[in-house]
């Protein structure tokens, strides 16, 4: 998570955070069907950063800037960090957890 929020795409198993993350246009995934074996998790892998990923760093527009990879990049900073940051965590467990259990409380009292 931290990698993403600081630009660096992700290239991972749809397992933990990479499940809820994934946007399909923020880094790449080896999807379930894929990781059925050891041998087609790597074809997977290898195929992946033969045509998508590699492709995507080294290509560049007339300036010498990789346009593809910059816009992966993007993603994964646009799409993470509302997610996945501590504002969020913390929001979420003071509406969650701690507003509920204060009406509780102040109704049993």
């Amino acid at each position: 998570m931290k990698a993403s929020i600081n630009g660096v795409p992700h290239f991972s198993v749809a397992d933990g955070w990479w499940s809820e993350g994934y946007t399909g246009k923020n880094g790449w995934l080896i999807s379930p069907e894929e990781q059925n074996a050891d041998h087609v998790e790597a074809d997977t892998i290898y195929r992946l950063l033969e045509e998508q990923i590699i492709p995507a760093y080294y290509e560049r527009d007339k300036d010498g800037v990789p346009v593809r990879w910059l816009s992966v990049v993007k993603q994964a900073i646009r799409t993470v960090i509302p997610q996945f940051c501590a504002r969020r965590m913390v929001k979420e467990y003071v509406n969650q957890v701690y507003l509920p259990l204060g009406r509780v409380k102040k109704e049993a009292a």
